[in-house]
């Protein structure tokens, strides 16, 4: 069985958590990728951000639906969606827009592990960590490049 080394990039694309939304734009249009992890001051893995976060910058803003009840406003959906809109339409720096929540595998994680990982979790761009390591990257053209080389056997 396939594991994550064997589809991975090893060479990663990454970007400095500072690096300007406008750069991180002409890194993802420039090398064709979808999302690249976000490294910190000492080159650990703090985030994820792709082509979707760029997208949310310029989304019209959701504004929850209130009641008023007497004197004052009742909010019937979260207010904290849109405070989340607005941070991050208004972010300058990758790490005003980088989802922080990483979903990672390891490099001996099976290939029907990480299919069943990208699907379930909906997300398109799995680093490979190697302890605390970034040792390379699986987004789902991997997976569809896989699937079409063993098919074409």
């Amino acid at each position: 069985m396939l594991q994550a080394k064997d589809i991975m990039t090893r060479d990663v694309i990454t970007v400095d958590e500072n690096n300007s939304v406008h750069d991180l734009a002409k890194i993802l249009a420039e090398k064709k990728i979808s999302g690249v992890p976000v490294l910190d001051s000492q080159g650990k893995i703090i985030g994820i951000v792709t082509e979707s976060d760029l997208i949310d910058q310029t989304k019209k803003v959701h504004i929850p639906t209130v009641m008023r009840l007497f004197d004052s406003f009742v909010f019937l959906e979260s207010p904290d969606r849109m405070e989340k809109d607005l941070k991050k339409m208004a972010a300058s720096t990758v790490k005003d827009i980088a989802s922080p929540e990483v979903v990672s595998v390891s490099p001996d994680t099976p290939l029907d592990e990480v299919a069943t990982l990208m699907s379930e979790k909906k997300v398109h761009t799995l680093p490979v960590l190697d302890d605390d390591s970034l040792v390379g990257i699986i987004g789902k053209t991997d997976i569809i490049r896989t699937i079409a080389q063993r098919d074409a056997r």
